[in-house]
């Protein structure tokens, strides 16, 4: 295969149905799916329809595709819309007495909106993930997986944790997608090496040798990743989250290895890990920072732009968006009223300049007439965030198309491209300073603490089997079902950047102590002690909120025989 360019998209909302629902709960997973997941569909079927196959590789996390297969979200997104609906409506007669036209002209241009996705829902009968698949089976798009609730792999404190992560993960995206996945999406692009590990916090801080991520994952029949540029050429990481980004001058020169040549560092080609002296290991993909900071980058990139809507300011009640980002002041009193066809002249504009960008980086990384320019994204920024940003991938995947600009999901340029290298990567993540301060600092120190205890417990508590004893394995399916809630990297990001952290400390305390109730529960089943009515409807109750992963087995900590 000659040099090629891999759209990746990591799609991600941790455990949410049942655990509230304004201003934190059900309806953020709502609202991506109306501001995102529905129209980044759309944008598919559309692209299809027109001859376009775009070859994007999409992840689904587990814990997202479990809340969407769901009955509980086809309730949640029905009373969504119901809502959203009548806030157009209510919002419109607002402005009319207010005597703004332009923006009751927004509220029915919202209206339309809505019923459009609410249509496309409905016309694939409420089944994301199984429009996803399909678009799979046609060649369209490659779906890969994540960690089962996005748990963050270097700081887990046992492998086992780790092995539950990836075994939950395979066996819950085969079950949806009808396909065992052959990549990852890992967890905040956080790698660890093979090394002697020390627990951060807690009570054991005992040392041992923990084997590398890309081997774990390769146990698991899972064959490449995706890793943030710094790992392996330097340099600063890029953070997403963080409205200001320094403007850096990346450097794509390659760095010494071993005596290794120096393209063997390349960003732009697949690289086999090297914890097990390459074999046996998972192909890392590196995310390419050019033609990410063009999209993630709001001082420099595509979603700053003035005349785009601006997603901090909303009409209340309602929540309805009628202003554009009109500068870079921050102050919300000064925005000006939207104007979507400007929006999406803009759009078009963005889309060329992208183009021309992947192009020239081709033309100048390739080696020996062979590049991979990888850019990874939140699934998330296009629609909710960056509100243009599906109509921008579709105009992008047409002028690739156009221009004869090769796309490639990253399973095909694996089979086109086998690593040429194995490198050793340095630990590290995509988030603030490319190292793990956002989820371990002084204010996440204490989840930790929790993790590693619960961690500790169920590892003592399922002991490799669960016995023939039928309440005391719903026991231990549950409190499997709660370890790996507890793991979720979101709690510790959203206590760290303030986004919801109230609502994080909430969900850790309480996935921690339903964790301690069971694991009692187990230990008085397994004296012969009879499971007491409150015991039995507190178990009942837990099943139906927290419903994620039917066919949860505790046994899928242990470690698999290693696939070669």
């Amino acid at each position: 295969m000659s040099s090629s360019f891999s759209l990746v998209l990591h799609t991600h909302l941790p455990m949410v149905v049942n655990h509230g629902r304004w201003p934190h709960g059900s309806d953020w997973l709502n609202e991506a799916t109306f501001e995102c997941y529905l129209p980044l569909l759309e944008t598919l079927h559309r692209l299809v329809a027109d001859g376009i196959s775009p070859k994007w590789t999409i992840n689904l996390s587990p814990i997202l595709t479990e809340q969407l297969a769901s009955p509980e979200f086809q309730k949640e997104i029905s009373f969504y819309y119901d809502n959203v609906r009548r806030a157009c409506v209510d919002t419109r007669e607002y402005f009319v007495r207010e005597g703004q036209r332009n923006i009751v002209q927004l509220t029915q241009f919202w209206e339309e909106f809505y019923e459009r996705m609410w249509e496309f829902h409905r016309r694939v009968g409420g089944d994301i993930p199984g429009t996803f698949a399909e678009l799979q089976r046609g060649g369209h798009v490659e779906i890969i997986t994540c960690a089962a609730t996005h748990g963050y792999f270097p700081l887990l404190s046992r492998d086992e944790s780790i092995h539950l992560q990836l075994r939950t993960a395979v066996e819950a995206h085969t079950r949806h997608f009808g396909r065992a996945p052959r990549g990852i999406w890992l967890p905040e692009c956080a790698y660890r090496p093979r090394y002697e590990w020390t627990p951060p916090t807690g009570r054991d801080r005992t040392r041992r040798m923990r084997p590398g991520v890309e081997e774990l994952l390769a146990q698991h029949g899972l064959e490449y990743f995706v890793a943030d540029s710094h790992l392996i050429a330097g340099g600063l990481p890029l953070f997403l989250y963080r409205d200001y980004l320094p403007l850096q001058t990346f450097s794509t020169e390659t760095l010494p290895n071993e005596g290794q040549p120096s393209q063997a560092r390349s960003l732009y080609l697949p690289s086999r890990g090297a914890s097990r002296g390459g074999t046996g290991t998972a192909v890392a993909f590196f995310r390419d920072p050019k033609t990410t900071l063009q999209v993630w980058s709001r001082e420099h990139g595509y979603p700053g732009e003035y005349h785009y809507l601006e997603f901090h300011k909303k009409h209340f009640p309602g929540g309805l968006r009628f202003w554009r980002i009109t500068d870079s002041s921050g102050d919300l009193g000064k925005k000006q009223v939207y104007e979507p066809r400007t929006a999406m002249e803009k759009v078009q504009a963005h889309a060329d300049h992208f183009v021309e960008l992947v192009a020239d980086t081709l033309a100048s990384e390739s080696v020996d007439g062979q590049a991979v320019v990888t850019s990874p994204y939140d699934a998330e920024l296009f629609g909710h965030w960056w509100f243009e940003g599906p109509v921008w991938l579709e105009a992008v995947a047409r002028r690739m198309a156009r221009a004869g600009l090769p796309c490639h999901t990253l399973g095909e340029v694996l089979d086109a491209t086998p690593p040429r290298t194995t490198v050793a990567l340095p630990e590290g993540s995509w988030g603030e300073g490319g190292d793990h301060r956002v989820w371990l600092n002084p204010d996440t120190e204490w989840t930790w603490d929790r993790v590693y205890s619960a961690e500790a417990e169920w590892a003592q508590l399922t002991n490799g089997e669960t016995g023939d004893d039928r309440d005391r394995r719903r026991v231990l399916v549950q409190a499997t079902r709660e370890l790996l809630l507890l793991e979720s990297s979101d709690w510790q990001f959203l206590i760290t950047t303030g986004t919801a952290r109230d609502y994080a400390e909430r969900r850790v305390a309480e996935h921690y102590a339903n964790f301690k109730r069971l694991s009692e529960m187990a230990r008085r089943l397994q004296q012969r002690e009879p499971m007491s009515v409150e015991a039995a409807d507190f178990l009942r109750r837990l099943e139906r909120e927290d419903f994620a992963f039917p066919d949860l087995d505790p046994v899928w900590g242990a470690s698999p025989t290693p696939k070669t």
